[in-house]
């Protein structure tokens, strides 16, 4: 008897904005699959005996290529287990849901889409930054500072994401400095504030106030850790509910903010080249 996968996601890191249809389904989960960067204090709520399956990239580092992702899936399935693939704030946002839930469909295997809370907009939420605000931002752009070349498709237009008002980055971590550039160099003032977010809505959250410009010459350090960009005067408004200035000159204090490494994942953890139970 073939099993399902349920393509569910996590929300932007703090278990507690998991929804109650992926709690429900954690918890009778036979397997796990969950991308690397998933917060450790959410996989730990899983019950004892699931299986957790570690895949996906780490910030540059340990990647599973996707069609093994799509193989181990299928084999899972067709071994009859009900499976979760969890991933980071909304599947179908920057989460390649689209492409995992194509190679089921191919495959002939019964799975169900569940969204979630994207980091898009939880994550600018939890250091008070709106990403509309009235009379002030009426357009929100999300777009990723990571690009596979592989993947195929158009190369980003920032000369209309430099028009958005509200520019929300994801994996922008060491990408930073060059999408300041880019936007810049296609028309948005150099002044314009910026927003540089790790670890967003986990205990550990760092906010870092600048502009265009600083964040251009300075970077956002290197960090394997969740780093998230938000540009646009919405994060003037952040600076000013949360009492910051919202263009300091941070020199190594950036780097120093935005270094360290991923949290650490539970010992019954382990990659897509099999599965342990706790």
């Amino acid at each position: 008897m073939s099993g399902i996968v349920h393509l569910v996601g996590a929300g932007p890191g703090d278990p507690e904005l998991l929804t109650l249809r992926a709690r429900r389904l954690l918890d009778a989960a036979d397997v796990v699959v969950h991308d690397r960067l998933i917060a450790s204090a959410l996989l730990e709520t899983i019950p004892p005996g699931v299986r957790l399956v570690a895949v996906g990239k780490a910030g540059g580092g340990i990647s599973t290529p996707q069609e093994e992702i799509h193989e181990l899936l299928i084999r899972l399935a067709r071994d009859g287990a009900n499976v979760v693939r969890l991933k980071g704030g909304d599947p179908f946002v920057f989460g390649r849901g689209g492409e995992e839930a194509l190679a089921l469909r191919a495959a002939g295997i019964d799975f169900e889409i569940v969204p979630g809370v994207s980091a898009g907009f939880a994550g600018p939420a939890a250091a008070a930054i709106p990403v509309t605000h009235r009379g002030v931002a009426r357009s929100v752009a999300f777009v990723t500072g990571e690009t596979d070349p592989g993947a195929g498709g158009r190369p980003v237009d920032w000369a209309a994401i430099a028009a958005i008002d509200t520019v929300v980055v994801f994996m922008a971590g060491r990408s930073a400095a060059t999408v300041a550039d880019r936007l810049i160099v296609a028309g948005r003032d150099p002044s314009t504030p910026a927003a540089v977010l790790v670890d967003a809505t986990l205990p550990g959250q760092t906010v870092l106030w600048l502009d265009l410009e600083t964040l251009r010459r300075r970077g956002a350090g290197r960090t394997r850790r969740p780093t998230m960009l938000v540009v646009g005067d919405v994060v003037g408004i952040g600076a000013a509910i949360t009492a910051h200035a919202a263009a300091p000159e941070p020199d190594s204090d950036l780097a120093e903010a935005a270094r360290g490494e991923p949290p650490a994942i539970p010992a019954r953890t382990v990659d897509a080249v099999g599965a342990v139970a706790r």
